[in-house]
């Protein structure tokens, strides 16, 4: 007879489990690949300069779509802004919002 056995640890709920990635290391490549782009533009690119310019933008709607998605899943604002260095009510002002 086949039994299957039971996982020794606790499953972890789908809404706060987290998978492992080494966020740290694309972090990393992200943070060369933006100072390259600069060295670039400065190196005589000037018609980089707006591409270099507009990731700003880029940065700022990945962070806001990454809070949504943190709130999503269950984090609190307290929780991100321990994270971002800020207070639960800074974080909520900046990306939190009711929009009408």
């Amino acid at each position: 007879m086949n039994t299957v056995k039971k996982p020794l640890t606790p499953r972890v709920p789908a809404q706060r489990r987290r998978d492992v990635v080494e966020n740290d290391e694309f972090a990393a490549f992200a943070r060369r690949i933006i100072r390259a782009h600069g060295r670039r533009v400065a190196a005589g690119d000037v018609e980089a300069l707006r591409d270099l310019v507009a990731l700003s933008t880029n940065i700022d709607e990945a962070i806001g779509e990454a809070v949504v998605g943190l709130r999503a899943f269950g984090y609190s604002w307290s929780e991100i802004g321990t994270r971002l260095g800020i207070s639960k009510q800074a974080a909520q002002q900046r990306w939190g919002g009711e929009k009408p």
